[in-house]
């Protein structure tokens, strides 16, 4: 019997049914209106027509980006595109605002060819740095806008308008900042992973030995190498120690008992087993198959 996927619904506002005509180009209310109705838990769901914008003032908590979670600090801003699965979980200290905005009413729209628009086709959490005079701008302007919105003076489309525009090029070049100098880091610790494997693959090692090496979570380096290479960590261990059986295999003349015994398999059948797994083929098949194609 075929799995059920699980449904995710769509809101406009969360616990409220989408319509086909929205009425409204944008809403702004406090996290704590909400959240706290749902026991401070926003379950998995989706925008199809609508950005969100998370101001996070005070407080805690998780934000669920499809399979990915991060977590959530003081002074920062959360973005997630429309159609994005997304949740939340906060403490019950949490303290901001929640700005939902018709996507086509953007500058840009989400996915388009512009920087802006790439960068708006993908959920982003920012941390403001309160020191740096654009994380300031942007934490008071995102404030103002929900006092401006609650307020329904005069002029208030086009104020809302004018803060959410530059609150959001502004948060984006921050992010493309932070994220540049991210990459740069996460770049170095590649290089450093690389050579503790070189160093520790035969051992067997896990993917908390080497997230311990480099001094941040396990969670946090799958990260990192899903980024780098397409894959989690446990993918990555798995495809250098099979590239190396593979090296050996047709490079020395060890059988392929000794060659499990050399990269740390105490069980040759469970060398022969993974060996198969990795390529489809036994280690002396391969072997066979690999050394007629060199001629050796």
């Amino acid at each position: 019997m075929r799995a059920m996927t699980k449904f995710v619904p769509t809101y406009e506002l969360y616990g409220e049914s989408a319509g086909k005509k929205p009425d409204f180009w944008v809403h702004c209310e406090t996290i704590p209106s909400r959240s706290s109705l749902h026991h401070w838990e926003i379950r998995l769901h989706r925008h199809e027509n609508f950005l969100q914008i998370l101001y996070i003032d005070a407080g805690s908590g998780d934000a669920i980006f499809g399979q990915e979670r991060y977590t959530i600090r003081p002074r920062s801003v959360i973005t997630v595109p429309p159609g994005l699965r997304h949740g939340f979980r906060f403490s019950k200290d949490i303290d901001g605002f929640v700005i939902t905005v018709l996507a086509s009413h953007l500058k840009a729209i989400p996915g388009d060819r512009s920087w802006f628009g790439e960068w708006l086709a993908k959920p982003h959490l920012t941390e403001l740095d309160m020191q740096n005079e654009d994380a300031a701008y942007v934490a008071r302007t995102l404030t103002r806008l929900g006092e401006e919105f609650s307020g329904r003076r005069s002029g208030r489309n086009d104020l809302l308008d004018a803060y959410l525009t530059s609150a959001l090029q502004l948060t984006a070049r921050i992010c493309e900042g932070a994220e540049s100098e991210m990459a740069d880091e996460n770049s170095r610790r590649m290089e450093v992973l690389s050579g503790l494997m070189q160093q520790h693959l035969r051992g067997h090692k896990p993917a908390v030995f080497y997230a311990r090496a480099l001094g941040i979570s396990p969670t946090h380096l799958n990260r990192i190498v899903k980024a780098s290479m397409g894959h989690s960590m446990h993918e990555l261990i798995a495809r250098k120690l099979t590239d190396e059986a593979k090296r050996e295999l047709v490079f020395t003349f060890g059988s392929v008992q000794e060659i499990g015994y050399r990269l740390g398999f105490a069980d040759p059948a469970y060398f022969s087993r993974f060996f198969l797994k990795r390529t489809g083929e036994t280690p002396r098949m391969w072997r066979m198959a690999e050394r007629t194609k060199l001629g050796v």
